[in-house]
C-alpha cells in the first residue's frame, strides 16, 4: 500500500502535465484535420516532441515543489527572523534582477527586439548595435523588476493597499506614453509579461508568502501575493523610461 501511494506521488506531476496539454494537443490536431483537412504531418515528431515537453514540464512543476518554494519561503523567513531590513532589502533587489536577467523570454524579446530596432533604422545595423539595445533593454527590464521586488517587500511590511498601488503605476504607465517614442511602446507594454515566467514568478511568489507568513498582523493570503503585480507593471514605466532617454 506504501509502495503504490509512493508511486502515485511520483506520478502526479506527470499525470498532472498530461492533462493540462491535452487540450493544447486537441485544438491543434483539430484545425490540423478538420478546418483545413490535412494529415498530422511528421507524426513521429509531434509525439516524441510532446512526450519531451510532458517530461519536462513534469520535471520543472516537481522541482518548484521541492526546491524553488521551499526556498524562497525559508529565505524570507531567515529575514524575518534576523530583523535586518538593510539585508531584506537588498536580497529582494537581487533576487529580482538576477532572475530577470537570466529569464529566458526577456532575452529572447530583447534579442529580437534589437533585429526589428536595426531593420527600422533606429540603430545602426551592426551586431555591436544590437547587442548593446539588447543589453541596455535586459537591464532595464532587470532593474525595474528589482525595483519591482522591494516596493512589493515594502508593501507587505507597511500593508499598503495592492489596489492603490496598482491604479497609482498604471496611471504613471497611461501618462507616459504619450511622451514615449511610438517604436518602444509596444515593447515596453510587452516588457511586463517577459518578466513573469518560469524562473521569476516561482521565487518572487514563494518569497511575498513566506514574508508575510513570518510577520506578527500579516495575512499570506491578502498580503504575500501581489508581488508579480508590481513585477508586471515596474518594467512598462521603465522601459518606457529608457526609450524616452534613447531615442527623444
Amino acid at each position: 500500500m506504501k509502495q503504490i501511494l509512493l508511486l502515485k506521488d511520483a506520478l502526479r506531476p506527470l499525470l498532472d502535465a498530461i492533462r493540462d496539454l491535452t487540450p493544447i494537443v486537441l485544438v491543434i490536431a483539430f484545425f490540423q484535420v478538420v478546418v483545413f483537412q490535412q494529415s498530422l504531418f511528421a507524426l513521429e515528431h509531434m509525439v516524441s516532441g510532446l512526450f519531451l515537453v510532458m517530461i519536462g514540464l513534469a520535471l520543472f512543476v516537481r522541482g518548484l515543489e521541492i526546491g524553488l518554494f521551499p526556498l524562497g519561503e525559508g529565505l524570507a523567513q531567515a529575514f524575518a527572523r534576523k530583523g535586518s531590513s538593510f539585508w531584506l532589502f537588498l536580497f529582494a533587489f537581487l533576487l529580482g534582477f538576477g532572475t530577470t536577467i537570466a529569464e529566458p523570454a526577456l532575452i529572447a524579446v530583447a534579442s529580437k527586439a534589437a533585429e526589428v530596432a536595426a531593420e527600422g533604422h533606429l540603430i545602426d545595423h551592426t551586431q555591436r548595435a544590437m547587442d548593446d539595445y539588447a543589453l541596455g533593454l535586459r537591464l532595464t527590464v532587470a532593474l525595474s523588476v528589482g525595483v519591482a521586488i522591494l516596493l512589493g517587500v515594502l508593501r507587505i511590511i507597511f500593508a499598503w493597499p495592492l489596489h492603490y498601488c496598482i491604479i497609482s503605476g498604471y496611471i504613471l504607465v497611461i501618462a507616459m506614453t504619450s511622451f514615449t517614442p511610438e517604436s518602444m511602446i509596444g515593447i515596453a507594454y510587452d516588457s511586463g509579461g517577459v518578466t513573469t515566467s518560469t524562473i521569476t514568478v516561482p521565487l518572487i511568489t514563494a518569497l511575498g508568502v513566506g514574508l508575510a507568513s513570518s510577520l506578527r498582523g500579516r495575512n499570506p493570503i491578502l498580503d504575500g501575493f501581489g508581488m508579480i503585480a508590481f513585477a508586471s507593471l515596474l518594467p512598462v514605466l521603465f522601459v518606457m523610461l529608457y526609450g524616452i532617454v534613447v531615442f527623444a
